[in-house]
């Protein structure tokens, strides 16, 4: 589709300027900066890329590359407030007073060698087990009772002293090679390499200072972050908030001078079949048990919760900070975390970043991936998505949200060839600007214009042909 500034995108620009002043009065947006970002947004949510040359041809080339990459690398943004400064709108717009955190990370594959892409590094497959070279991200999502959006996130690099210690140490185990006689751990660096955990908890101050007045009511995140001194950091930075995670089936817990793991202590006794509601919606058997107990790794009482679902034969087990909650709320609360897990995906799939994001240096990453998140509040505010989350109806998701965005530029683009002087003109205008705008590539498919080789016998050899 084509790219072209919409209506509801200028809207989003101008109230973007307009929170940034109240921030940081000098922070406001130019007239030619408002031009460049709304196209730029477009642009992502039209090619779901992040590619100034597809910029230029979809927009016929009324966007110019060379403006678009200027903007992006030298203009005077500030970049680091514009998520601040588009969470303030969509609080003010929807009324929304408190809500939950989700926590999680994710990857970004990219090439097998890169030089000029930052915090590249050697990540984990999940799906296949083997390992690839790109970007890991920590992401943090504000869930509310009306919706559902992202508020921060960091990019994380592992200690390189550390991974070379880990895999030098690894093999020498597999070599049989006793502990005392193996390189002792090296001293992590912190200042330098902050772990996910850190990064995390990063991300809570940055947001509960920047949003003093919102009450968190809890702070959710994976068995990684299922620490005792994350969990009591977060809940020191939030407030008192809730703060759930999961322990490992093997973590040792303290119950009446008795000590035991979670397996064996909740395998004494049978489960309670229930009914669960996940996420205010579906209702879901399953079976839980719950105990007040001490987590020895995190030197204090947590509430503990087993639970698994109909299909599943080994629980899960659920940690939180406050003990004055009731079971089944904590795990109602849980269910939340999935939708950490929508968004990623909706991310990936539409965000642009995810796609064809080249951009150079630590600049081209953190500002391409900042203009991919406030794509999201973008969608969030959309005329007919704003109508349906406000008279709590169920919300359309992104590609829907896409779909009608790119009517509206083919509609704006007819709109305009109709209402011009001359509409034959106008229409032959385009009709040129589009065949200029359309990729010239060669096919390797079809063979004109390439030396095939001689495809004839040669008389000289013709006996060999006799003879055979």
């Amino acid at each position: 589709m084509l790219i072209r500034s919409l209506s509801v995108v200028t809207e989003f620009i101008d109230a973007l300027s307009e929170s940034l002043k109240t921030i940081k009065p000098s922070a406001h947006l130019s007239r030619q900066q408002k031009i460049g970002l709304a196209l730029i947004l477009v642009g992502i949510l039209v090619t779901e890329t992040l590619n100034w040359a597809l910029f230029e041809r979809r927009s016929l080339k009324q966007a110019k590359r060379g403006r678009l990459c200027w903007l992006f690398y030298h203009a005077k943004i500030a970049w680091d407030l514009l998520l601040q400064a588009s969470i303030r709108n969509i609080l003010a717009d929807y009324g929304i007073e408190g809500g939950v955190l989700a926590i999680d990370d994710s990857a970004k594959r990219r090439s097998k060698h890169t030089c000029k892409i930052p915090d590249a590094h050697k990540v984990k497959d999940k799906a296949s087990g083997g390992y690839f070279n790109g970007q890991e991200m920590v992401f943090m999502i504000l869930i509310t009772e009306i919706a559902t959006l992202p508020v921060g996130f960091r990019f994380y690099t592992p200690d390189p002293a550390l991974s070379a210690w880990r895999q030098n140490d690894n093999a020498l185990k597999r070599r049989g090679v006793a502990a005392k006689q193996r390189p002792s751990r090296p001293q992590p660096d912190h200042a330098r390499y902050p772990t996910k955990q850190a990064l995390a908890l990063e991300l809570l101050r940055e947001f509960v200072t920047a949003f003093p007045t919102l009450t968190i009511k809890g702070v959710l995140a994976d068995a990684l972050y299922g620490t005792g001194a994350f969990m009591d950091e977060a809940a020191t930075i939030t407030g008192g908030a809730q703060i759930v995670s999961q322990l490992r089936a093997n973590q040792c817990v303290a119950s009446r001078n008795s000590q035991t793991d979670l397996t064996r202590y909740f395998a004494r006794q049978p489960g309670v079949a229930t009914d669960l509601l996940i996420r205010g919606g579906l209702s879901k058997p399953v079976t839980m048990l719950a105990a007040r107990l001490r987590v020895k790794a995190h030197g204090k009482r947590r509430f503990v919760v087993a639970l698994k679902y109909d299909n599943e034969s080994d629980y899960r087990y659920l940690v939180a900070s406050d003990l004055s909650w009731r079971h089944e709320d904590i795990a109602r609360l849980y269910s939340l975390r999935w939708l950490v897990e929508v968004f990623i995906q909706d991310w990936k799939a539409y965000g642009g970043w995810n796609q064809q994001s080249k951009q150079q240096g630590a600049e081209g990453s953190e500002r391409g991936l900042i203009l991919s998140l406030l794509c999201d509040h973008l969608l969030l505010q959309h005329p007919e998505q704003s109508i349906r989350l406000k008279n709590n109806q169920p919300g359309m998701p992104a590609g829907c949200l896409i779909e009608r965005l790119n009517v509206e530029t083919l509609v704006d683009t007819i709109a305009d060839v109709v209402a011009a002087d001359d509409p034959a003109q106008a229409l032959e205008a385009l009709t040129e600007a589009l065949d200029e705008s359309l990729p010239t590539r060669d096919s390797r498919k079809h063979m004109a214009g390439r030396d095939l080789g001689r495809q004839d016998p040669t008389a000289a050899l013709a006996y060999h042909a006799k003879a055979a």
